[in-house]
C-alpha cells in the first residue's frame, strides 16, 4: 500500500471512531455537530412565523468570541452582524421576527450573554444597506426593499478562545446567584467594544453546537433543525470588530497547507479524501459538495399535507457576487448574480421524481411556472422548492409550508414519493476547481438543507384542529474525478 493511502486509511479509521473529533488539522463537516463554524440554513418571518436560534459552548474552560452574521436569501448580502461572547458552558438564544406588514425582520434576545453592540430590549432591525447601497457593498441588482430581509440564514464563526483569567474573561463570565438562568456577566463596554478583546484571544478550539426552530404560535407549527458544524476552520485567531466584513468563510486556513490555503477532509464512497486548496473558500465548499441530494415529499390535498425543500448553497456568494469574484463567475457555479436576470444567479439542476411504488418521471423538466432561458434552475443562495400542483394558485409564488417567496415549484408525481435533485450535470456540468495537492475534482455543488412537511387535520376531534410536521436533513452523494491520475481520487 502506498504511504499516502496508508495515511488516509489510518486517518479514516480514527475519524470513523471519533467522528472527526480532534482532527482539527483540516476543514471538515463534523457529523457529531460540534465545530468552530455553525451554519443555520434558513430563517423566515413569513406567514406569521418566528425563527428561534440557540448556540451552546461545550467548552468548560474557555469562553468564545463569535461573529454572528445574518444574511438575506437572494445573494447572501449581510443584513446584520455583531460580536457575541460566550463564557464557558454558556448558551445564547435569540429569535427573528417581522416588524410589520410592510417592514423587514429584526432580532430579539432576552439572553444575558454579552454582545457588542448591545441588542436593544425592543430588538435590532435588520438593514438593507449591504444590498441597496449606502455601505461598502455596491447594490447587487436585486430587490432593494427592506422586505428582502425576511428570509435568509445565519452564520456563526468562532474568532478565538478567550484566555481564562483575562480581563475579557472577567467581563464575559456570568456571575451566579444560585438561581437557575439568573447569572449575568458584567459586559463592560471597555472590555468588549472596539479592539479591546483582541489581545485576550487565542486560536479557537471549536466545541460549539446550535439549533434553529421555525415556529408559528398562532397555528401551532414547530420545525426544528440542527445547525451544520464546520470544524478545523482556522488554526489562528480571526478577530474582527463588530463593523467589519470579516471573518468570513473565505478565511478558512490550515497551518499544514502546502499552497497557503486550507485542507479539507471529505468522504467519498467511504474513502477519505485529503484536498489542499489555495483558496480557503474551496475547502469549505468541498465539505458541502454533493453531486445529488435526496429526500421525500408528501402532499395530499385531502389531508392538508404540503412539503417544502430548503436547498441552500452556503458559499455561493463568493463565486457569483462580483463584489467577491472580481467580475468573473467561478466554478462550480454558472453565472454571476444579476448576469441575465435581476436578483438571480441561476444554476441548473436535474429533477428526478419517484412515487413510492417504483413509478418514475423526469417530467417536469422545469420548475413551474416555466422560466425563460433557465430550465430547472435554482436562482438564489437560499432556495425553497415547493410541491404544489400546477393548478394551485400559489405554485411558484409562495411555498406551501413556510410561505417562502424564494420559491421554485415542482408539481408532485403522485401525492407522495421522493426526489433526486441532480447537482452535477446542469449547465454542461458543475465541478469545483481541482485540489492543488492531487488534482482531485469534486463534481456537483456545495449544498445543504432539509425537507419540511406539514399536515393539517381539521377533524382530529370534534371542534379540534391539529397540525403535524417534521423536518429531515437532505441525504447526499458525492463523486470525484482526477484529471489523468491513476488511481483517481485516492
Amino acid at each position: 500500500m502506498k504511504r499516502n493511502n496508508l495515511t488516509t486509511a489510518v486517518v479514516a479509521a480514527i475519524a470513523g471512531v471519533a467522528g472527526f473529533a480532534g482532527l482539527a488539522t483540516a476543514v471538515d463537516l463534523n457529523p457529531d455537530g460540534l465545530g468552530q463554524v455553525l451554519i443555520y440554513p434558513y430563517y423566515t418571518v413569513n406567514k406569521s412565523q418566528d425563527t428561534l436560534f440557540s448556540v451552546v459552548n461545550t467548552d468548560s474552560v474557555n469562553g468564545k468570541a463569535v461573529k454572528v452574521r445574518f444574511l438575506e436569501g437572494y445573494n447572501s448580502r449581510e443584513v446584520l452582524d455583531f460580536n457575541l461572547f460566550l463564557s464557558p458552558n454558556d448558551v445564547w438564544t435569540a429569535y427573528v421576527s417581522q416588524r410589520s406588514d410592510v417592514g423587514g425582520a429584526a432580532v430579539f434576545t432576552r439572553d444575558h450573554s454579552c454582545t457588542w453592540p448591545v441588542i436593544p430590549v425592543g430588538g435590532q432591525d435588520f438593514r438593507a444597506a449591504a444590498y441597496a447601497g449606502g455601505s461598502v457593498f455596491p447594490p447587487d441588482g436585486g430587490p432593494t426593499s427592506i422586505t428582502r430581509t425576511r428570509e435568509g440564514y445565519l452564520e456563526l464563526i468562532s474568532m478565538g478562545d478567550i484566555i481564562p483569567g483575562s480581563p475579557l474573561a472577567d467581563a464575559t463570565t456570568h456571575i451566579q446567584t444560585g438561581v437557575p438562568n439568573a447569572g449575568t456577566p458584567p459586559c463592560s463596554a471597555s472590555a468588549i467594544s472596539g479592539n479591546a478583546p483582541q489581545p485576550y484571544l487565542v486560536a479557537p478550539t471549536g466545541g460549539l453546537f446550535g439549533a434553529g426552530t421555525i415556529v408559528n404560535v398562532g397555528v401551532g407549527t414547530f420545525f426544528g433543525y440542527n445547525a451544520e458544524a464546520v470544524d478545523g476552520f482556522t488554526s489562528i485567531p480571526l478577530w474582527s470588530g463588530s463593523g467589519g466584513l470579516t471573518p468570513s468563510l473565505q478565511q478558512a486556513n490550515t497551518a499544514t497547507s502546502t499552497v497557503g490555503g486550507a485542507i479539507a477532509y471529505v468522504f467519498n464512497n467511504g474513502a477519505l479524501l485529503t484536498l489542499d486548496y489555495a483558496d480557503g473558500i474551496d475547502a469549505v465548499s468541498a465539505v458541502f459538495a454533493a453531486d445529488a441530494i435526496y429526500n421525500e415529499y408528501f402532499t395530499v390535498l385531502g389531508d392538508g399535507a404540503a412539503t417544502d425543500w430548503i436547498v441552500m448553497f452556503p458559499t455561493k456568494r463568493f463565486y457569483v457576487d462580483t463584489f467577491y469574484n472580481g467580475g468573473t463567475v467561478i466554478p462550480p457555479f454558472a453565472e454571476n448574480f444579476g448576469a441575465s436576470n435581476a436578483g438571480q444567479s441561476n444554476v441548473q439542476v436535474g429533477i428526478n421524481l419517484y412515487d413510492q411504488e417504483e413509478g418514475y418521471t423526469t417530467q417536469p423538466e422545469d420548475f413551474s411556472p416555466p422560466g425563460v432561458g433557465h430550465p430547472s434552475s435554482l436562482p438564489y443562495e437560499v432556495n425553497v422548492i415547493s410541491f404544489l400542483a400546477s393548478t394551485d394558485a400559489n405554485a411558484g409564488i409562495t411555498s406551501g409550508v413556510f410561505g417562502s417567496t424564494l420559491v421554485s415549484n415542482i408539481p408532485p408525481y403522485g401525492d407522495r414519493g421522493w426526489m433526486r435533485l441532480d447537482m452535477a450535470s446542469g449547465d454542461g456540468g458543475h465541478a469545483m476547481r481541482p485540489a492543488a495537492n492531487n488534482g482531485d475534482v469534486l463534481n456537483g455543488l456545495p449544498v445543504t438543507g432539509y425537507e419540511g412537511y406539514n399536515v393539517i387535520n381539521a377533524n382530529a376531534q370534534p371542534g379540534l384542529l391539529a397540525n403535524y410536521g417534521g423536518l429531515f436533513r437532505h441525504r447526499a452523494s458525492r463523486s470525484c474525478t482526477t484529471d489523468g491520475a491513476v488511481p483517481a481520487c485516492s
